[in-house]
């Protein structure tokens, strides 16, 4: 069992993190680090570190990484080098600069990364997926995807100016934000071959990154799938919808309600084949229990480095589409 965690980083994601890991790791000595110097210690802590050395001193098992995106790298190859296992919360990091040198130094040290793209984890998703591999409405034509929150309203309490989305130093945007889509659209139906995309700041936010983006993809190499994609960060009718359209029917998810459900065709009507009660904090449960899973039985990472990085090669292609007016960018293959 895990004996030292240790917590990089303690926003809402790292509060997270730390509650669940106190439930499902009661004995352990679980370490917050910080940037910021703080002396009060939150109650499911034991206590703070402030610099990366002293990080490692503490010689941890495992570690969360959950600061801003653009300091994962670098505070994940550290730890990697003392032989510590990594759960990365999403994005892997802003660009995939640098990423393959974690991938290498991990597999030389043996350490399990799994990257934390939750959603992969929500029952819903899965009975979702499954019904798409097994043919269920026959060959994919075409993918509908659509998710968007208003950024004010999106975090309670938290003024949305100073969060890590409104930032583009701290890697916002909706593109990094909002990459979960990118993330279970390649885990559903296939590698992305090409992008084509459109970028920008439609609203009145107060925010130095893009509010909104449009993306074509391109899927899969023998039968391309075209798939929409639309993020933003304006809309107050929040939604998470992905519609899968097929030569004998259509599926649609529902990730804010978790709902499947299937266009039948008789009744010319939506009907519910997977209905269930879930909430968003069970697919971060399930995502330690696969994480614990990894540590003490071996088992490979369901989401890894690699699927963190071919998520960022379609975020830099999309913003080279949107820079050269929305012309098509293929994905490289190879990493880099």
């Amino acid at each position: 069992m895990i004996e030292r965690l240790l917590i990089v980083g303690l926003g809402s994601i790292g509060k997270r993190h730390l509650r669940l890991a106190r439930t499902l790791l009661p004995k352990a000595d679980i370490r917050i680090l910080r940037h910021k110097v703080h002396k009060e210690i939150p109650d499911l802590a034991d206590g703070f570190l402030f610099n990366i050395e002293d990080a490692c001193l503490f010689k941890p098992q495992a570690a969360i990484i959950a600061n801003p995106a653009p300091f994962h790298l670098s505070i994940a190859i550290a730890l990697t080098e003392i032989g510590c296992h990594l759960l990365i919360e999403k994005p892997l990091s802003i660009s995939t600069i640098n990423v393959n040198v974690l991938l290498e130094r991990s597999q030389a040290k043996n350490n399990h990364v799994l990257l934390g793209y939750n959603l992969r984890f929500l029952p819903s998703l899965q009975r979702f997926r499954k019904l798409i591999k097994s043919g269920e409405i026959g060959k994919i034509l075409s993918v509908r995807c659509d998710v968007g929150h208003h950024l004010p309203s999106w975090r309670d309490g938290v003024d949305y100016r100073e969060g890590v989305s409104a930032r583009s130093e701290l890697g916002g945007g909706v593109l990094l934000e909002l990459s979960h889509e990118l993330d279970y659209l390649r885990w559903i139906f296939g590698e992305v071959s090409w992008v084509n995309a459109w970028l920008g700041r439609q609203s009145d936010l107060e925010i130095d990154v893009e509010d909104t983006a449009h993306l074509i993809l391109g899927i899969g190499s023998e039968q391309t799938v075209v798939c929409s994609l639309n993020l933003d960060f304006v809309r107050r009718d929040a939604q998470r919808l992905c519609v899968a359209i097929g030569e004998s029917g259509s599926l649609r998810w529902n990730g804010r309600l978790g709902i499947v459900e299937k266009w039948d065709i008789l009744a010319a009507n939506w009907s519910a084949v997977s209905d269930q009660s879930e909430n968003i904090e069970e697919s971060y449960r399930f995502e330690w229990e696969h994480f614990i899973d990894c540590l003490n039985k071996d088992a490979l990472p369901s989401v890894s480095i690699e699927d963190g990085l071919a998520v960022l090669k379609v975020i830099d292609a999309a913003r080279k589409s949107s820079d050269c007016l929305g012309s098509r960018f293929t994905i490289d293959s190879d990493i880099h």
